[in-house]
């Protein structure tokens, strides 16, 4: 996507509106599908349930997704960008611990992905029971989730032409069925009043479980963020308006339901369907199908999204990421579109209704809130805003979580364990490949690239040592362009005499702007060591083949090098020299001076390189132009090994 179309987008408009409605409130608008079913969990509907349930869901839309979401963290914008790594590179400067918030975050949001499609094409295909009792709902909805991620690897953009307007029928048709509900127990716009949320919570004996289902109806909140790249902060906010006002009408006429429905014992009747007229129900499930699809399909597009960016910022492993369409925001990771599989179907195969699901429901979402919470203070912090306003903020959205919190714990014998057991996975994965990186740096040793100038010159011109190659190419991690790997210099000078017309160093900087495509030449020795830095934003694909040639053309075009080659008949009929890039794998042979965890984190990082791609796919070099040396790092000298010459 252009940046002059990006900015077309993010200007208030009808389409900017329309994309939002089908790509940010998927999630939050499919909950009235499932949020008073979890709250009474089958049982007898009390008129305090329904008073304080209401109630507890007008104040948690108001203060966890208007003010929270809407007003203050769509604020936190990267260059246009959100979502809680997009937060994390914004305030990743101020102190290191703050990565643990931002893995936490990631990982959970990730659990939630994979429950999301299960919960939703569920509760929408069980209400085909209405109408056909005893239909088996489980396959019609293993065939749905299945098909939806068969086609991630084709590209989704021409669906997602129609999400916009779909959704719009999907808002405006639960709006129009509570509204019409609304006339048979008007009293019930009493729940507005917080009074009876607080009655609810503090007199009924099952309140923590009812907080945890409550929760539900705000889950999709942290989408909001995630998506805010895709049509901007403004028409977010402005179709907020819509889509709250709809979520209200609809949650409200399901409350005059179940007052006028008082003492029935719900069983598997689902509120969200018994408000709509006989002849509507066949037509209602098939809207709320095309709404959960289009809802799993905005979970499952942001957990791509979610990992290219991780896999940028060395905290996931470096993995196959495909663009599937000329679109630019279409991005696929297939091991991910696997994972995510394979996770909706082990919670379908478990919990089998969405009933069950429920329970499991929300845990996860609700540890990515809280990580949202405390990088967002660090990032006021950083803008300079009150202190005491930070800790107002930070102090009242910790107290609503952490309450938020106790209810879904509530829910961890129910079902919740296997949600937190699949983000517990996803942050070992995280948290290993990021600490694994940390231990390894730690041993690599740099030198002053200068006082290799005279001797690089020298090997340069040296007709006795047979040419490696014409240009030879090293990715260096050095961040001073005046200093390099000690095991560069080996590599080109002891292992194996390496002569070759130009030296290049490549050094990649991950840049907190998003969407940064900048570079520097710096002409080390001139003609012979030339380093070149990338300044690449946390959504670029680093492919540095492509980047490295056109850099290279570019100085050729300006003079600034030579690339013909050196071999005289090569170079009388002008043909450029050859270039090939070395990559140095860095290994650590011998861990018995580590720490025990930090043992355990590097055989965990041995695991998961077995699945991920080789150093040169990873920085998208062509590997017929790539030699890989596997080079031990410098490890101190632990043994005082003696001998005695005879």
């Amino acid at each position: 996507m252009s940046t002059d179309h990006k900015h077309a987008l993010h200007r208030v408009s009808m389409g900017g509106l329309l994309i939002s409605l089908g790509i940010i409130f998927g999630d939050i608008g499919t909950s009235p599908l499932y949020v008073f079913k979890a709250i009474f969990n089958k049982g007898e509907v009390q008129e305090l349930m329904v008073y304080g349930g209401l109630s507890c869901i007008f104040w948690t839309l108001t203060l966890q997704t208007t003010i929270k979401y809407v007003l203050i963290v769509l604020n936190a914008d990267n260059k246009g960008e959100g979502g809680i790594l997009s937060l994390f590179s914004l305030v990743r400067k101020r102190a290191k611990w703050l990565i643990i918030p931002a893995i936490i975050g990631a990982s959970t949001l990730l659990a939630d992905g994979m429950i999301t499609p299960a919960i939703t094409i569920s509760s929408a295909v069980e209400g085909l029971a209405i109408k056909n009792p005893g239909l088996p709902t489980i396959p019609i909805v293993v065939l749905i989730i299945s098909l939806l991620f068969l086609i991630q690897r084709f590209g989704t953009n021409i669906v997602g032409r129609v999400f916009g307007p779909l959704m719009f029928i999907w808002f405006s048709t639960i709006g129009v069925l509570g509204l019409s509900y609304l006339g048979h127990s008007p009293e019930i716009w009493k729940s507005i009043n917080p009074y009876y949320a607080y009655q609810l919570l503090a007199n009924y004996p099952n309140a923590w479980f009812i907080v945890g289902a409550i929760f539900l109806c705000t889950t999709g909140a942290e989408a909001l963020y995630s998506d805010m790249g895709h049509c901007g902060k403004n028409n977010i906010r402005i179709s907020w308006i819509f889509v709250k006002l709809m979520l209200i009408f609809n949650y409200f006429g399901q409350g005059a339901w179940l007052l006028e429905n008082k003492g029935l014992v719900l069983g598997e009747i689902n509120p969200f369907y018994a408000i709509m007229p006989d002849w509507f129900v066949v037509w209602g499930v098939t809207i709320a199908t095309i709404a959960a699809v289009i809802a799993s399909q905005a979970m499952i597009s942001g957990s791509f999204t979610l990992i290219a960016e991780a896999v940028r910022l060395n905290i996931w492993p470096k993995v196959a990421i495909r663009y599937p369409s000329d679109h630019k925001g279409q991005i696929y990771v297939p091991s991910v579109n696997l994972i995510l599989y394979l996770g909706c179907m082990l919670i379908i195969v478990i919990f089998r209704e969405s009933s069950n699901m429920e329970a499991a429901y929300g845990l996860s979402i609700n540890m990515t809130f809280i990580m949202t919470t405390i990088l967002m203070a660090a990032f006021m912090l950083r803008k300079k805003i009150n202190v005491a306003l930070v800790a107002l903020f930070t102090g009242v959205y910790m107290i609503i979580e952490l309450a938020f919190l106790m209810g879904n714990i509530s829910k961890i014998a129910h079902g919740g364990w296997l949600t937190l057991l699949l983000a517990a996975t996803l942050f070992v994965v995280m948290y290993a490949w990021f600490g694994a990186r940390k231990i390894k740096n730690r041993f690599v040793k740099f030198v002053n690239v200068k006082d290799y100038y005279d001797i690089l010159a020298e090997l340069s011109e040296d007709k006795s040592v047979p040419q490696f190659s014409s240009h030879l190419v090293y990715l260096t991690s050095a961040n001073n362009i005046h200093e390099v790997e000690s095991k560069i210099t080996y590599s080109i000078i002891n292992k194996k005499p390496k002569r070759a017309d130009v030296y290049w160093l490549a050094h990649v900087d991950v840049m907190d702007n998003p969407h940064t495509r900048e570079y520097k030449v710096t002409q080390l020795i001139p003609g012979k060591l030339i380093r070149i830095d990338f300044h690449l934003g946390f959504r670029v694909e680093q492919k540095i083949s492509l980047l490295f040639r056109k850099v290279v053309e570019e100085m050729v075009k300006n003079g600034e090098i030579d690339i013909t080659s050196h071999y005289d008949t090569l170079r009388k009929h002008n043909i450029p020299g050859d270039f090939n890039f070395v990559v140095l794998e860095k290994v650590i042979s011998k861990t018995h001076f580590l720490k025990w965890n930090e043992k355990v984190i590097l055989e965990i990082y041995k695991i998961l390189k077995k699945f991920s791609l080789s150093e040169e796919k990873g920085f998208g070099l062509d590997s017929s132009f790539v030699t890989l040396e596997r080079v031990p790092l410098t490890i101190p000298n632990t043994e005082d090994v003696q001998l005695k010459r005879l």
